[in-house]
């Protein structure tokens, strides 16, 4: 029926120290900025090919990830926006935090309904950015627009599980690198339980 594209924000402060973001309104690196218009140039080029179609863009309101929004806009010409339930899991306790992998933090995202001391549980985190999916999907349905979402690393693992299956564990650990770009397809028709019907 037509694609979801996907990508993180570029390289922030705390990405370069290993320290966890979340929620935390952390700036880009120069090096973040410069995988924003790497990126950027790689879906103009595309675009031009006709490898890859994007109407708009839809960014969480961190600056690192509508700055990087904004950049991609301008290295294409695709209209972006901020969308609020984009942002980032808050991480509680965590935020600040290094380092990014460590064992207590890879443990407690594995407690799907625990706020982190603070933050905002795995299933809360879901319901949200389902919600936009869904809003997504419909409008493609409706008027075959394709969305880029420019968003975060935790978030990247919901958008993948709104799609695919995925253990708690793989649900967990998933991420992404700053600034790679995922394509999803959404599906001709689901089932009452909102799974794609083959």
């Amino acid at each position: 029926m037509g694609y979801l594209y996907f990508t993180r924000h570029g390289q922030t402060i705390w990405n370069a120290e290993d320290k966890i973001c979340g929620a935390t309104d952390i700036a880009l690196t120069e090096l973040g900025r410069k995988q924003a218009a790497e990126l950027g140039k790689t879906i103009r080029a595309m675009m031009e090919k006709g490898e890859i179609r994007i109407d708009r863009i839809l960014a969480s309101p961190l600056s690192r990830a509508s700055d990087t929004a904004e950049i991609i806009s301008g290295q294409t010409g695709i209209p972006w926006a901020k969308e609020e339930r984009l942002t980032e899991q808050n991480f509680g306790r965590f935020e600040s935090t290094s380092p990014r992998n460590g064992a207590e933090f890879r443990a407690a995202k594995q407690n799907f309904i625990h706020s982190f001391d603070g933050g905002e549980t795995m299933l809360h985190l879901s319901h949200r950015i389902y919600s936009v999916i869904d809003e997504i999907e419909q409008d493609t349905k409706e008027t075959g627009r394709t969305t880029l979402i420019v968003a975060h690393n935790g978030i990247s693992r919901v958008v993948r599980s709104y799609f695919e299956d995925m253990t708690n564990e793989e649900f967990s650990s998933f991420g992404i690198k700053n600034c790679q770009l995922l394509r999803f397809e959404f599906p001709e028709k689901r089932d009452i339980y909102g799974r794609a019907e083959n």
